[in-house]
């Protein structure tokens, strides 16, 4: 009671997600629920129109299945929804799309990032005026630009710093959904072997080399310490709607060149936006650093020695993978192997800043957490909140007519959109969040402890998460990868 508080004296305030919401068409039902039960009721009654009760004996398995696949749940969902996973799947392992080889004798063109599946189709352009690499994805039409972010131990400030920075940063949020030209944007916090760089570094710019006892056995350790440790890397990912900024595109010039100048200006507006949130913001990621960040996420035992010599492993054109071997449930390349992990349910109780610790602070686990978030232009988030503020209501009425009760979920959902019109009308942003974890391990079994353990620490930080399943390589490329892309 009195750390609670000393918390609310000191101005930290405790926030609260929104439900993930599961209604339905009608009555909570998906489309193909409906589809599904429309067919066993429709054999039921033409059946007993038709041959009485013979025929709806001979016409049971129809409606029996047509109950089970909208009603039994199996992992979360129910079968009917498995179905177009489960065929997807099928048809991507007949066609051997879960499998990739690269050709070493084949030159690959230039500019592309040499990745297996649908991200074969990115595109890289070097901006000449910053430098920085923007990644073209001619499919979903973004452009996309990375930067370096570095901050302060977050867990160790004071209640009230702390409260500051979440303010700042939702500022930050804030600008992205008032631009209307962005697509995502995406935070990457990945933990990377250490090759010993970064206490060599320290040392050279805190020691006193002058070849005491003391210096010497600190040379030691850090010779001994760095190959074992790890080091924690952040990114912030933006990346440009073309289809929304296709006017602002053409006035530029038109083409890639157009859209990227249309993109330094958002770049630019987020720096300043990073800056005033007091983050320390580095330079633009260029294109050796994004293949450097390629292959340490394919090829995890090669990120120490890349870091080491910092002049080899940064040409795109051999940054991808070698070999990547898709199951259903995990994802083998290089030298690891993969799972990654969806946030289905952010807590539902109220929460503090920093209530992600237990997995971002997890050690001796080489995993990337990425936080996509999709913002929403407020005439359009006031559009679909009306619109499920209307479904919720019409939905009440018509279980209020059948006899049913409202229920507790019911009762969340409606509170939460009608929270979600409240601060929009004091004008904050409205964004869609989707949180992944890829795990990574040397190992099968390793890696099984891995994600366990990642289970365990999302559980303490009261999220529920799942694996997902049948489209593994697609979730690692936007887990393990900052190129803003969705699942």
């Amino acid at each position: 009671m009195s750390n609670q508080q000393s918390t609310v004296e000191f101005g930290l305030r405790a926030v609260q997600f929104s439900r993930l919401t599961r209604r339905g068409i009608l009555l909570g039902l998906s489309l193909p629920q409906l589809i599904v039960l429309a067919i066993g009721v429709l054999s039921i009654v033409g059946a007993l129109y038709a041959g009485g009760g013979i025929l709806l004996a001979w016409t049971a398995p129809i409606w029996l299945l047509s109950a089970a696949l909208a009603w039994t749940p199996v992992g979360g969902r129910k079968l009917i929804e498995w179905v177009p996973v489960t065929f997807r799947w099928v048809a991507r392992t007949q066609a051997r799309q879960t499998v990739f080889r690269r050709r070493i004798v084949k030159p690959r063109p230039a500019g592309t990032l040499a990745l297996p599946g649908d991200a074969a189709a990115l595109r890289e352009w070097e901006d000449p005026e910053t430098g920085a690499a923007m990644i073209h994805d001619p499919h979903a039409q973004t452009l996309t630009a990375i930067i370096a972010v570095s901050h302060p131990a977050f867990v160790l400030l004071d209640p009230g710093e702390q409260q500051r920075r979440v303010a700042t940063w939702g500022r930050v949020l804030a600008t992205t959904c008032r631009s209307g030209r962005i697509a995502r944007l995406q935070v990457c916090e990945r933990t990377l072997p250490d090759g010993g760089s970064g206490l060599v570094e320290w040392w050279r710019s805190h020691g006193t080399d002058d070849g005491s006892w003391a210096s010497n056995v600190y040379r030691e350790l850090i010779d001994r310490a760095g190959p074992a440790g790890e080091r924690h890397a952040t990114t912030i990912s933006l990346a440009l709607d073309l289809r929304a900024a296709a006017r602002q595109v053409r006035t530029n010039g038109g083409g890639i060149k157009g859209a990227a100048s249309v993109l330094r200006q958002e770049m630019t507006t987020l720096v300043t936006a990073l800056r005033a949130a007091e983050l320390t913001v580095g330079a633009w990621v260029t294109p050796g650093e994004v293949a450097v960040i390629l292959r340490s996420a394919y090829d995890p035992a090669a990120a120490a020695l890349l870091e080491r010599h910092g002049d080899i492993g940064r040409s795109l054109a051999t940054a991808g993978p070698v070999a990547v071997a898709e199951s259903w449930d995990r994802l083998r390349s290089d030298s690891a192997h993969h799972a990654v992990l969806w946030v289905s349910e952010w807590p539902r109780s109220q929460v503090y800043p920093g209530f992600l610790a237990p997995v971002l602070l997890s050690s001796g686990i080489q995993r990337s957490f990425s936080l996509v978030c999709t913002p929403i232009r407020s005439d359009q988030a006031a559009r679909d909140i009306r619109k499920k503020k209307t479904e919720l209501i019409s939905d009440a009425a018509q279980r209020s007519k059948m006899g049913q009760i409202e229920d507790a979920s019911q009762t969340a959902e409606y509170g939460d959109v009608l929270q979600q019109e409240a601060d929009l009308t004091a004008g904050h942003g409205v964004l869609r969040y989707t949180g992944l974890i890829s795990v990574s391990a040397p190992t099968p079994e390793e890696l099984d402890t891995a994600v366990a353990a990642i289970e365990q620490a999302a559980i303490q930080a009261s999220c529920e998460t799942r694996r997902l399943v049948g489209q593994q390589a697609q979730a690692f490329t936007v887990a393990a990868l900052p190129l803003c892309r969705t699942v």
